[in-house]
């Protein structure tokens, strides 16, 4: 790859945390540089003012969001913004020959009618977002090597997913049985002042939220819909922990098929993920730890079956900035450039 002329990106939200990790991420990728850097409230400063400790490494000033000077600079641009922003500026950037990554959630969803039920607002892009492909390389790769335009699966539906995929595409599970009771780091409330995300608040406690009515679950659901070809609903509980970074969801469903024991479901596992590089199943008897993808675009999935209530378990873990944002996302960028998906992400994570 060494010989491949590095392409021009562009991070508009670089001084979110999403922002910050693909700047990371980028920095060390062999084929992409980063040319671009927007943002509107930030804009004039210097990112090593908002992030002093890459001021070796950066030198370029966030710019005010002008979609003309970001078509002319760059061949990808990742939208690191709140929802409900990305919609009005991607039908811009494509028609002006630019591959869009989103991270927010405006396009993650087939039907708009959806969206805007969870998310609110009026959209007036419908045939842009007719064109996006969901951006979970697991399931959609070969799709997603074919898109100009790829909306990010949001961080708790990217573990919750990768745990649940093989039992609906499978049909091994009573469908509305599956219980998702999911816990993640304050990252995921992104940078900004936020009570709930104060150390005082944070530390030493853990505290359910979104109960019933977190915006994840439609996103859950219409993917699992898919996999298992009928309408299907999930039950997802989301919590806060007092840790920054990291997703783990465990995943419970009652099983069609009593018989089933735990080295039956690792073997369907490791056959449904066996050429998907960032998806390793664990060892019989082995459960993940957040703390094992720090820093990685890894899952570890671990699995187990409850013999007495015939129910089977998994276990996600994911960094939430990395898989379950920017390290997917550049992860997708591979596969649209067609480059090894592994491509400047790192495997091995920050230990201990």
């Amino acid at each position: 790859m060494g010989d491949v002329a590095p392409i021009s990106v562009g991070i508009v939200g670089a001084s979110g945390y999403g922002g910050v990790q693909l700047v990371r991420l980028l920095k060390d990728h062999p084929n992409a540089e980063v040319v671009y850097l927007g943002g509107d409230s930030s804009a004039g400063k210097s990112f090593s003012s908002i992030y002093p400790h890459l001021g070796h490494s950066v030198d370029l000033t966030v710019e005010s969001i002008d979609l003309d000077l970001i078509a002319s600079k760059c061949q990808v641009v990742f939208l690191s913004l709140p929802n409900g922003l990305a919609w009005k500026m991607a039908p811009t950037l494509l028609e002006k020959g630019c591959k869009v990554l989103d991270l927010s959630a405006d396009y993650r969803f087939a039907n708009l009618e959806t969206y805007q039920a969870w998310y609110g607002g009026d959209r007036t892009d419908l045939e842009t977002a007719a064109t996006a492909v969901y951006g979970l390389p697991e399931l959609y790769r070969d799709r997603i090597a074919k898109a100009q335009l790829v909306g990010c699966p949001g961080c708790y539906v990217t573990a919750s997913l990768l745990a649940l995929s093989p039992l609906f595409k499978q049909g091994l599970i009573v469908p509305e049985s599956a219980v998702i009771d999911a816990k993640s780091g304050t990252s995921g409330g992104g940078r900004k002042a936020a009570i709930n995300l104060l150390q005082a608040e944070a530390d030493s406690s853990i505290a359910a939220y979104g109960v019933a009515s977190h915006r994840h679950t439609p996103e859950i659901e219409q993917t699992c819909s898919n996999l298992a070809g009928f309408d299907v609903k999930v039950q997802f509980t989301p919590h806060l922990m007092p840790m920054v970074r990291g997703i783990l969801a465990t995943v419970y469903a009652n099983l069609r098929d009593p018989g089933l024991v735990r080295e039956d479901l690792l073997t369907i596992y490791g056959a449904f993920y066996r050429n998907n590089p960032w998806v390793e199943v664990l060892p019989s008897g082995t459960y993940p730890q957040t703390k094992w993808a720090c820093g990685t675009n890894l899952c570890y999935l671990g699995i187990e079956v409850d013999t007495r209530t015939d129910r089977v378990i998994v276990m996600s873990a994911i960094d939430n900035l990395m898989k379950g944002q920017a390290g997917q996302a550049v992860q997708c960028m591979n596969l649209m450039m067609g480059w090894d998906e592994t491509l400047g992400l790192p495997k091995l994570c920050f230990y201990p």
